[in-house]
């Protein structure tokens, strides 16, 4: 007989093995996982009974009890578990032994809805397997930190949640309220159990208290989701409450299935299509990463929990300082003079964070605002940048949100903001107010009015209009205003400025020649007027950087404003969310 027990100790895969060949009567292998060489052998004894203390060990009772463990490790049916693999998706157990390489430090509720499948068990069930009642949850070490999790078992009903499943997932989630320690949410669930609701769906104690929890757990300590598979109706708002989310190729959420949606509105729509990645990652903005598969979808997480705390009251991770993958001596060449020209502000932070400590957030979505965690000598920040790459860098709706949630994340956990401005400020039109223009851009701004972390605001080129209210400018009690040279701040760049005040004189002027050079005569008028220098002569800026030592202080002011605190207005809240 082969067993398989994840996460046992030599000492342990012994008396297991013991315990069952005595129990079976039969030669006993003891596997830790799947692939390796067994741990323990054991033949049977040649008696049936035991003399004296030096033959005391494990009895037919313990060895009945591993029995039953070792079934409902092996998950839901057979037929369930090839599906999983032709998937190309890891049976659950074998996931959580990635995930958690030393072992499980315990699991909770093993035995849920026993009663109701097992064949030893009293009581008649319905012949399907329910081991775990389809929903894992325990406590592990991730990356050295302790973490609560749950997964779900998609070969148990298609991972779906009933009554004992949520019951588990509603301690997991109480227990890390208590903890203050991180929840990894492993999900992959069809949602509720229709043909089970009976005691989960509308109760006190029932499955709408996840999203109760979520919202107490939010901004306490770090919820990481990761999708598998598809996480529809009730359990697609887990992923969207959690801090952060990862889907893996292949996963998708919904409100509802693709059978659902084409019942109530006719369309017809694949699962991809309703909401996988492409959808959450580009349009939705619900997605904050992608992984092309199960193994970089644990290695994204394990670079999140990088810069995040284990909870509310706790410092951000340090590491040692590196130096940036490029030098910043090169800074100024990567800024084009032009305020017009563009140029990807990640060139930029290649040049200022610590080499390979750059995590961008949400690429695909909002992307005139690059979101993004990374490291100056060793000391997370997360980074608001204007990309100029991308529409001059002009703040559209889903950029602000995206801005907004992300600076409240940082805040919440205690992470110091960088702020690097290059925008002609929000964009303008009949399309971008239909979007609500005004309702994102209010976000963003009251988001970094908020944050209490320090916050540095860097001018690299330009600072147009209301953009400087969003990108955390000097009213907005940020602890530096730096900026580098060829840097402008103003209401409208020379160009919309003069149109917008000489149009007519300009008009009136019949000579074409004379008129454009009245027209250049007034823009580097005005021009002057927003020069960085007079900025920084009338103290508007803090000071004036030259580019190749920007890195270096913004290190040092980082580091000088790292324990500051700052008092907000005593209120039970605002009313922006």
């Amino acid at each position: 007989m082969d067993v398989r027990v994840a996460g046992t100790t030599a000492a342990e895969a012994e008396a297991i093995a013991r315990a069952l060949a005595a129990r079976f009567g039969e030669r006993v292998r003891v596997f830790a996982d799947r692939d390796g060489e067994p741990v323990a052998e054991s033949d049977p004894p040649d008696g049936t009974g035991r003399d004296g203390d030096d033959a005391a060990g494990p009895t037919d009772r313990e060895a009945a009890l591993w029995a039953e463990i070792e079934d409902i490790l092996d998950g839901g049916p057979e037929a369930y578990r090839q599906r999983q693999r032709e998937a190309g998706k890891l049976f659950v157990r074998d996931r959580l032994d990635r995930w958690f390489p030393e072992g499980l430090t315990f699991e909770d509720g093993k035995f849920a809805n026993f009663d109701a499948w097992h064949p030893s068990a009293p009581g008649e069930g319905d012949g399907d397997r329910l081991p775990a009642d389809g929903l894992i949850t325990g406590a592990a070490t991730f990356e050295g930190r302790a973490v609560h999790f749950m997964a779900n078992d998609y070969t148990v009903k298609a991972g779906s949640m009933a009554e004992k499943g949520v019951e588990k997932f509603l301690r997991m989630q109480e227990r890390a309220l208590k903890t203050g320690r991180p929840v990894l949410y492993l999900m992959d669930s069809s949602g509720g159990r229709i043909d089970q609701q009976t005691g989960f769906f509308a109760n006190r104690e029932g499955i709408g208290k996840f999203y109760y929890n979520h919202s107490r757990l939010s901004g306490a300590v770090p919820q990481v989701c990761v999708l598998y598979g598809p996480c529809i109706a009730g359990a697609a708002y887990t992923p969207v409450f959690a801090d952060f989310t990862v889907m893996v190729e292949g996963s998708a959420m919904a409100i509802a299935s693709p059978r659902m949606v084409e019942m109530v509105t006719g369309e017809e729509i694949s699962m991809d299509e309703l909401g996988g990645p492409g959808v959450h990652a580009a349009e939705s903005g619900s997605a904050d990463l992608v992984a092309a598969d199960e193994s970089e979808a644990r290695s994204l997480v394990a670079r999140l929990f990088a810069y995040l705390p284990d909870n509310a009251d706790a410092d951000p991770p340090r590491t040692e300082g590196r130096d940036p993958a490029k030098s910043p001596d090169g800074i100024d060449a990567v800024v084009p003079e032009a305020p017009r020209k563009a140029y990807d502000v990640r060139d930029l932070l290649d040049r200022l964070a610590d080499e390979g400590s750059v995590l961008e957030l949400k690429s695909e979505y909002g992307a005139e605002i690059v979101t993004a965690f990374a490291r100056l000598d060793g000391r997370p920040v997360g980074v608001v940048a204007n990309q100029p790459a991308r529409r001059a860098g002009a703040i559209f709706p889903d950029a602000a949100e995206k801005a907004a949630e992300f600076v409240w994340t940082c805040d919440a956990y205690g992470i110091p903001l960088l702020y690097l401005c290059d925008t002609p400020g929000f964009m303008a039109g009949s399309s971008v107010e239909k979007e609500g223009i005004l309702e994102a851009g209010k976000k963003m701004i009251y988001a970094t009015s908020a944050a209490t972390v320090p916050k540095q605001c860097v001018v690299v080129r330009k600072a147009y209009g209301a953009g400087i209210y969003a990108m955390s400018g000097p009213a907005y009690d940020t602890e530096s205003t730096l900026a580098l040279p060829g840097a402008e701040i103003g209401i409208m760049g020379p160009e919309a400025a003069i149109n917008a005040v000489y149009a007519r004189k300009l008009a009136d002027i019949d000579d074409p020649a004379e008129r454009e050079r009245r027209e250049a005569e007034l823009r580097e008028e005005y021009r002057e007027g927003i020069d960085v220098h007079r900025m920084a002569s009338e103290v508007v800026i803090d000071e004036l950087v030259p580019p190749s030592t920007l890195r270096e202080e913004l290190v040092g002011r980082f580091g000088f404003y790292e324990t500051v605190e700052k008092e907000r207005p005593e209120k039970k809240h605002g009313t922006v969310l």
